[in-house]
């Protein structure tokens, strides 16, 4: 997973509430087996005219030019601001996979659903609760000025306006601890590899029997 520690980008605005994770990625490209290639189908339904269905060519596709994600001023967004409860509805991992996949490494909302808020962290996507206040003003602000940029530190839980204004944040520290070293679960597993091989080793020479392998 790629670390997070200090990230400037594009912010581009996602101006609805309880946004679900249907939207954000729809069923029917769940169906597929891979963990990769959600991002041209991130807000499928919102972002494309015609309706989508996995392995089709999005060169094919008929771009909605109102969705925000089309928007000229928009391309490259790497933060997402969005309205309070992002991420409600069924517990797919997808959601956060096709937002990363997007090229988004940050969101920022005044509440997450919480399940895809413990999925977005497991991705390397870092979810960012501020007031609500707060993120109305970003939603002026992104409106007014073409180009609006943010800095999100997550060393020191700020983020930083165009003007140095810092925002600051909560996380949580674990979580903290593996943004900025780039750990999912499998990279904090494999941490103790030397330790789990010595295991193995330790086992099979006690107890071989438990390597015995049934004929075919």
């Amino acid at each position: 997973m790629e670390a997070f520690t200090l990230h400037k980008g594009l912010v581009a605005p996602m101006d609805r509430e309880n946004v679900d994770t249907d939207a954000i990625i729809p069923k029917q490209f769940l169906k597929s087996i891979k963990r990769t290639g959600f991002g041209p189908n991130l807000f499928d339904e919102w972002r494309y005219l015609d309706h989508g269905e996995p392995g089709q060519d999005p060169a094919t596709r008929k771009p909605n030019p109102d969705f925000v994600l089309n928007q000229p001023r928009y391309q490259g967004a790497s933060i997402l601001i969005a309205r309070a409860n992002f991420g409600c509805g069924s517990s797919r991992e997808h959601a956060p996979w096709a937002l990363q996949q997007y090229g988004f490494r940050a969101l920022i909302a005044p509440s997450f659903a919480d399940i895809f808020f413990n999925n977005t962290f497991k991705n390397g996507v870092l979810p960012i609760v501020l007031p609500e206040s707060q993120v109305a003003r970003l939603f002026d602000e992104v409106a007014a000025f073409p180009g609006y940029q943010l800095t999100v530190d997550l060393q020191r839980q700020v983020v930083i306006k165009p003007d140095g204004q810092e925002l600051p944040f909560d996380v949580q520290p674990f979580r903290k601890y593996c943004l900025l070293n780039g750990f999912d679960d499998i990279g904090l597993t494999l941490r103790h590899a030397d330790k789990i091989k010595a295991f193995e080793a330790e086992r099979i020479a006690t107890k071989p029997w438990l390597n015995h392998q049934l004929p075919r």
